[in-house]
């Protein structure tokens, strides 16, 4: 019955604000445990990203639609010098960080999991979050729990403290400079949902408003709320919790849960949460976490605020006018890939490697370069994608792997491959990459004298020799998704499109979960001499792999089980 009531209310409070119209997710791919500011009239977002490196990403938008990526927070190992290679497990690292500001300086604050011993919380600042080289080293505290929030208390009589909330939910009084935290105060456990986490707080009509996550990041994720006149408590919870949920619904997003609430220039609240587009089968959804947007409405006399169900197709609060002019540099999430890598003439030809490419971990020094003429340089690992030769010694971290997020429900990744193994187990290719348990991989390999095509399917592996006019030429890798059910893996002669062969499938499902239920698919390329060698280098003399002309082109975006965005769907009514 709890449920049934928040439903109604929410409804209610969507029809009183229904003046404009958009498609969720906003931040389509693995965009999980969003946390979002407006500071002077741009929007902030900051999402998880867990090992995968560069990490906490800062997408900015003027008009909620359009989202800009213009920096990493963790961008060079040495800000936090020793985590990544010594990080247990695939789903360990930066967990769920938020975004705040205050006289000038923006915030960010998570804490880093997986590093015995050395579980920490972290906050990085920066004057100029358009810019990687601005965020600071980590200042680090002793983070007895997980999901920090950062929240000052300015009462209006010179307060000015800052404090941080943990899963629990309890809050401790912090120095923003040297990490001291002072005595835990807890606040709420929820409404008796399991992991009761990612706390936000916020001041409205004389409250302090305590949003938190709980009932685990599965089906049964909801956002629930308290309130208090004093920062301290007690808390009151909402009569109408859970106020935010898809569980039990046969809705297409499911997972709706660890939120967090902010304000455009006009004084309206908004909110965002992640959502998994899997509908109740729960079995298909291969991009993982994303990020959607919702309208909340606070009723009249200061009560409650009502968060409108999450749905593919929006009605809320009147949009800002629609636009891409967002300072600093780097790709809208939703912009297809163009890279040439350091070709002259062409677009992405520059030195740089774009900035929503990323690695599985800090990659070792020199792995990858971009080069003049030859395109991006990638050196072969001794490792394998799925950890092999394994443990924890560091040659089962240093993966030689770069890829993107699988931003659309169906698309189109190409790229050129140059590479001339010289000894067997050589290897470079494409791949769909989850975690280094779940991945599907296409690889020029050479097995004894004979150049062959590898299709390894979470290591259920397939050889194809490659033709004989092949040999010494340029092969266009593709990784294609015609129903978002399926991935198909191809080759063709670079300079003859019809000469292309079709090598494998594989279903979704297998990057969906498991291993990396709190991630989503990266699409890349990946280079392994398989196990040769010694510590994390292959043989003296072992082959480069050089990459070219990489394409990644979205051809549809589901926003419900069997309808996509229309063309120019970005764009709002009213």
């Amino acid at each position: 019955m709890r449920f049934t009531s928040g439903l109604t209310l929410a409804l209610a409070g969507s029809a009183a604000a229904k003046n404009s119209t958009y498609y969720n997710p906003i931040l389509p791919g693995w965009h999980s445990d969003p946390s979002c500011i407006q500071v002077g009239g741009i929007f902030y977002c900051v999402t998880s990203t867990f090992i995968s490196f560069p990490g906490l990403p800062i997408y900015a938008s003027k008009d909620l639609i359009n989202w800009k990526h213009v920096s990493h927070v963790w961008h060079r190992e040495s800000q936090l010098p020793g985590y990544s290679w010594a990080t247990n497990g695939q789903q360990q690292g930066m967990y769920a960080a938020t975004i705040r500001f205050r006289h000038g300086i923006f915030y960010v604050i998570c804490e880093y999991l997986g590093v015995p011993g050395k579980d920490s919380g972290i906050i990085f600042k920066s004057t100029n979050p358009f810019s990687d080289a601005s965020w600071s080293n980590a200042i680090s505290f002793t983070a007895p729990k997980i999901d920090p929030d950062l929240f000052w208390d300015d009462d209006g009589n010179g307060t000015d403290k800052a404090y941080v909330a943990t899963q629990g939910i309890q809050l401790q009084q912090i120095d923003l400079t040297t990490g001291q935290l002072g005595p835990a105060i807890p606040l709420w456990n929820g409404t008796g949902g399991v992991w009761p986490e990612g706390p936000h707080l916020y001041r409205h009509s004389g409250y302090y408003y305590l949003l938190i996550a709980e009932g685990g990041t599965a089906q049964d994720h909801a956002i629930t709320m308290a309130r208090s006149r004093a920062l301290t408590g007690p808390y009151t919870p909402c009569p109408h919790n859970p106020v935010l949920t898809n569980r039990g619904t046969q809705e297409y997003f499911q997972t709706v849960g660890h939120g967090d609430l902010f304000q455009d220039t006009k004084g309206n609240w908004w909110g965002v949460a992640l959502a998994t587009r899997s509908g109740p089968g729960y079995r298909s959804y291969p991009m993982g976490r994303e990020t959607v947007l919702f309208p909340v409405t606070w009723r009249e006399g200061g009560d409650w605020p009502v968060l409108q169900p999450v749905r593919g197709r929006m009605s809320g609060w009147r949009l800002p006018q629609r636009t891409r002019d967002v300072p600093g540099t780097g790709p809208f999430n939703d912009d297809p890939d163009v890279y040439d890598f350091g070709r002259t003439g062409g677009k992405g030809g520059g030195a740089i490697i774009p900035r929503n490419l990323v690695h599985w971990r800090v990659p070792r020094a020199g792995a990858f370069e971009v080069t003049m003429g030859k395109g991006l340089r990638v050196l072969l690992g001794r490792n394998r994608l799925d950890g092999w030769p394994g443990g924890d010694e560091p040659a089962a971290k240093a993966v030689s792997f770069i890829g993107r997020r699988q931003t659309d429900s169906l698309f189109r990744f190409r790229v050129d491959l140059e590479f001339e193994p010289s000894a067997d187990g050589q290897e470079a290719g494409v791949t769909a990459f989850l975690t280094q348990q779940a991945n599907v991989q296409l690889g020029v390999v050479l097995v004894g004298e004979q150049l062959s095509f590898r299709f390894n399917v979470s290591g259920e592996v397939t050889e194809r020799a490659v033709p004989k006019g092949w040999v010494g030429k340029l092969i266009r890798m593709e990784i294609k998704m015609a129903k978002p059910t399926e991935y198909i893996f191809s080759a063709a002669l670079a300079s003859d499109a019809k000469t292309r062969i079709e090598l494998g499938t594989a279903s979704a499902e297998l990057l969906s979960g498991g291993s990396g239920s709190f991630v989503g698919t990266l699409i890349g390329v990946y280079a392994t001499c398989n196990g040769a060698g010694r510590g994390v280098d292959c043989p003296a003399g072992t082959p480069n792999a050089y990459f070219r002309r990489w394409r990644y082109t979205g051809d549809g975006q589901f926003y419900t089980e069997t309808k996509t965005i229309p063309r120019g769907g970005k764009a709002r009514k009213g």
